[in-house]
């Protein structure tokens, strides 16, 4: 049996994370994670073994500790690449505390980065974000699409890890890297062993929804129904967890196969595909036959109005497509919603 590659995944107990340390197993690389659990349960190594067959080798501690970190880089000889998730996600909390955002999720890649380079790994795929868009001027967005002023310390802490990784590309460091700028996904995977686990009061639309459908939540508020779109609620690109996790492994065979010793690269992971606050809740309500009650709320700050990718240049260049529904997506939250109140 020839040895399975080695890929180091950050935060690969979260929910991003989990889905794709599964596609890397089902695509024959050996995953192994590391995470701190500021934003992940430990549950989550479990479901990852129900799927997967096989425990998931685990290293406990932080991505900022350069120290814990190197100490891995050691034991795990021969590591073929990094993919990087570790990263604190809610847009409220950065407003709140933006030098926890920037201290963890700058900090974090910039350890990494130099842990790397001491140890020859040069294949990293970045978790980015479409945020670093902003409300964009025209839709769909494209990869050359400019960079709006960051709504938020979060995606401003996303635009300057890609100038980061811009930066080394022209120094020609060895470095190859893939931004992955990640639409709004959603879902679970189909066995509800793995899902989205909030912490608190979610800040995402559909564990809202599937939590109010739950009874944990009296109601949903959507925030604002004046937008200039086809309904009057905010419009965004969701995509199915499970099809987001199967580009990263897209990304690394990428750059396995490129013989460039310095490269950047960024790409749109999305459906292509807009969908309003309220298409959402309506078929989530259609597909697993549901009432949730909601109201009508005034805008939230930071919000953008609408947002959705193009994706031609994921599909041409790695050979990827979104394969999942909405209504697949919603049906496989809901069911992971209903597994966790069991």
């Amino acid at each position: 049996m020839p040895q399975k590659e080695k890929i180091i995944v950050t935060g690969g107990a979260g929910y991003i994370g989990s889905h794709t340390v599964v596609e890397l197993i089902n695509a024959g690389y050996q995953p192994i994670i590391i995470d701190n659990f500021a934003n992940a349960e430990k549950s989550a190594m479990d479901g990852l073994k129900t799927i997967t067959g096989q425990a998931v080798p685990l290293y406990e501690g932080d991505c900022n500790d350069s120290a814990f970190m190197q100490e891995v880089f050691s034991k795990e000889k021969d590591i073929a690449g990094v993919i990087h998730f570790a990263a604190y996600k809610a847009v409220g909390e950065s407003v709140a505390e933006p030098l926890k955002y920037y201290h963890n999720n700058i900090g974090s890649l910039l350890v990494l980065l130099k842990v790397m380079e001491q140890n020859q790994v040069k294949n990293l795929v970045f978790s980015s974000s479409c945020t670093v868009y902003g409300q964009p001027e025209v839709l769909p967005v494209t990869e050359q699409s400019p960079k709006q002023p960051a709504q938020s310390p979060y995606g401003n802490t996303k635009q300057v890890c890609e100038e980061i990784l811009e930066d080394l590309q022209k120094s020609n460091a060895s470095l190859r890297s893939i931004a992955l700028r990640y639409f709004n996904p959603i879902g679970a995977h189909p066995s509800a062993a793995i899902g989205e686990l909030p912490l608190g009061v979610p800040n995402n639309l559909v564990p809202f929804v599937t939590q109010t459908a739950a009874g944990i939540r009296k109601k949903i508020t959507i925030f604002g129904n004046d937008y200039d779109t086809i309904d009057g609620t905010c419009i965004r690109d969701y995509i199915h967890v499970v099809d987001l996790a199967k580009a990263h492994v897209k990304a690394f065979e990428f750059l396995a196969a490129k013989k460039e010793a310095t490269l950047y690269e960024v790409f749109n992971i999305g459906t292509g595909n807009g969908n309003s606050v309220l298409e959402v809740l309506e078929t989530f309500q259609e597909i697993n036959k549901l009432k949730v009650p909601y109201e009508i709320g005034a805008r939230r700050d930071g919000d953008v109005e609408k947002v959705y990718a193009n994706v031609d240049k994921s599909q041409q260049q790695l050979g990827w497509t979104a394969e999942f529904t909405l209504a697949d997506a919603l049906k496989d939250a809901w069911r992971w919603e209903q597994k966790l109140q069991q």
